[in-house]
């Protein structure tokens, strides 16, 4: 009896250890079952972004159709309102930095206005923060309190003579304007001196200052800086490259770190 009792024992025991077993492995395909599930989500979501993405060139491109584009860059662009008058600025970073035109922020005896807003696409009035400017290339860089959608920078070296653009602004105090055009030349040079420019057809008139020249891929290709006031369809913007040189320089000076890698 105390044989079979032994042999009974380490029967139990050993059954005991096998679902210890069964149970931790199905505990851990059950693990892992979840963490595919949850990637496999993950990567559906990334997939349907890319998708829209994808559709949005694919109307900018074919159907000549900026609506996709413009209706998520919009949200990026703010209203620059100083006692002195009003342009155009956009977000950078998702932290609240954006740029405009150095001339945008300047009273008429050239010195730095007062009391400079941001208004921002859901209409709320914002206190903008000056971090600096780049008298060169007329850059100024703001801060705002909040967090943001910001615009990427596309690089200018791969913008082509001919493409399709838009330009987003303030023209004549119309708040957030669309002005479509293309490019009609690069690397013109400035005011600066400095063969730094988009020449582009699209429509920039006083207002549309600082704000952003946007490719069919929703990526900015310039600030729109300014017009030859005697001639239509001649409005130039910074390219994008000098812009990121532009920022990150006030950015050192300033805030002693780089804004855009």
């Amino acid at each position: 009896m105390y044989i079979i009792f032994i042999r009974q024992n380490l029967n139990y025991n050993s059954l005991s250890e096998k679902i210890t077993d069964l149970e931790t492995e199905t505990q851990s395909n059950i693990n892992t079952l979840a963490e595919n599930l949850i990637q496999t989500q993950s990567n559906m979501e990334k997939h349907q972004e890319d998708l829209k993405d994808e559709f949005n060139l694919l109307k900018a491109s074919a159907g000549e159709d900026f609506s996709g584009i413009i209706e998520d860059a919009i949200k990026s662009v703010v209203t620059i309102r100083t006692d002195s008058g009003q342009g155009t600025g956009f977000i950078i970073s998702d932290e609240g930095y954006l740029v405009t035109n150095a001339h945008v922020l300047a009273d008429k005896y050239g010195n730095l206005a007062s009391n400079i807003k941001a208004i921002t696409y859901e209409q709320k009035t914002i206190i903008a923060d000056f971090i600096g400017y780049d008298g060169i290339f007329d850059v100024a860089l703001l801060k705002i309190s909040g967090g943001y959608d910001s615009l990427k920078l596309e690089n200018s070296n791969n913008v082509q003579i001919g493409e399709k653009v838009i330009a987003i602004g303030n023209p004549l105090g119309l708040q957030f304007s669309v002005s479509e055009g293309i490019v009609s030349n690069i690397h013109q040079m400035g005011t600066s001196g400095i063969n730094s420019y988009i020449q582009t057809d699209a429509a920039l008139n006083p207002g549309n200052s600082g704000g952003p020249l946007i490719n069919k891929q929703g990526k900015v290709i310039g600030i729109n800086n300014f017009k030859i006031s005697e001639s239509e369809g001649l409005g130039f913007a910074l390219e994008s490259n000098y812009l990121k040189e532009a920022i990150n320089t006030i950015s050192q000076i300033n805030l002693n770190q780089i804004l855009i890698e």
